[in-house]
């Protein structure tokens, strides 16, 4: 082993304990926060239940920095080589280019460390799991705000969501994006395929529009849209679009972090409050605010009616990548 890496020891399935290598633990990744690749591992090893339940089993697209933050960002979808025998894979087929991948599945804290170990910052994972890999398990709504959209207006327009969502019975859990907006996550039934999910999201966000007196919107190309509106990108729900996860690190020069929030902290909550320096003593104070996720898996069957009813012509999307 080098003399400059460092051996974490992370508790696995079965009382068992692996061993991830650390290389170039100094190496920095946040220059502006002064922020290292350890310091990255360990914040990662503090939110281990969260990140861990956020990935559970989903394919998982990781965006890596070999050289830091300020430097050139690799999105990759094949797990990078040289993995243990004991990180879990799963695998994809991208019609592009006729051929399947494996990409990253998250089953332990340990691959998530060693995701880290291979230049990691954020994680990207699928709406689908391992079992399921074409139907999706999970609605998103993200609210996505134009450039000259501030976060008093997300806010609002995110209370509206929930408002909605309570009025069809559906429990939903917000989270920041790490950037400017915001994200809701809803627990769905594994019975619907993309192209579904993607109208019961459409639906769901011009009704969310309709309420928002101008200041949402679905219109679909970013030339059309009011730049003060935010948008309800009912996209993210589409095959291989993905966002990141519920405490994944960003890649920001305070590295701010997707945080899970209640609905109580929303009039007052601030994107730039969650960083990788805050988040660790939230955690163990509050633990993982999106833990009930699981309990309960709703049904789109009344998006979908309102999807019918409003017959909306949703733009296509792109072939998958």
């Amino acid at each position: 082993m080098g003399a400059d890496a460092v051996e974490l020891h992370v508790p696995g399935p079965d009382g068992v304990t692996r061993t991830v290598r650390l290389s170039s633990p100094d190496r920095i990744y946040f220059p502006k926060a002064g922020l290292t690749k350890l310091d990255l591992a360990r914040y990662y090893e503090s939110v281990a239940d969260g990140i861990t339940r956020a990935l559970d089993r989903r394919p998982c697209m990781l965006h890596r920095f070999p050289k830091g933050t300020t430097e050139k960002k690799v999105h990759q979808k094949k797990l990078p080589a040289g993995a243990p025998d004991w990180v879990e894979t799963v695998d994809i087929f991208f019609p592009r280019y006729k051929r399947i991948v494996s990409e990253l599945c998250v089953a332990e804290p340990a691959a998530v460390l060693w995701a880290v170990q291979m230049a990691t910052v954020e994680f990207h994972p699928w709406n689908s799991r391992r079992g399921h890999v074409e139907e999706p398990d999970e609605w998103r709504i993200d609210l996505d705000p134009m450039p000259d959209c501030d976060f008093a207006k997300v806010r609002r327009v995110a209370a509206i969501a929930h408002e909605v969502l309570d009025e069809l019975g559906v429990v939903g859990y917000p989270k920041t994006s790490g950037g400017h907006g915001l994200h809701i996550y809803v627990r769905i039934a594994p019975e619907w395929g993309f192209a579904d999910v993607r109208r019961a999201a459409h639906a769901f966000g011009a009704e969310v529009a309709r309420r928002a007196a101008g200041e949402a919107t679905v219109t679909w190309w970013r030339k059309d849209r009011d730049p003060t509106a935010v948008f309800v990108d009912f996209n993210q729900n589409a095959r291989d679009h993905t966002i990141a996860a519920a405490y994944s690190v960003r890649a920001t020069p305070r590295a701010t972090v997707s945080a899970p929030i209640t609905w109580d902290e929303l009039p007052d909550a601030e994107p730039d409050d969650f960083t990788v320096a805050t988040m660790p003593d939230r955690f163990a104070r509050l633990g993982d605010l999106h833990a009930p996720i699981n309990d309960v898996a709703h049904r789109l069957d009344t998006l979908l009616e309102w999807a019918d009813r409003d017959d909306a012509e949703i733009p296509p999307i792109a072939e998958e990548g």
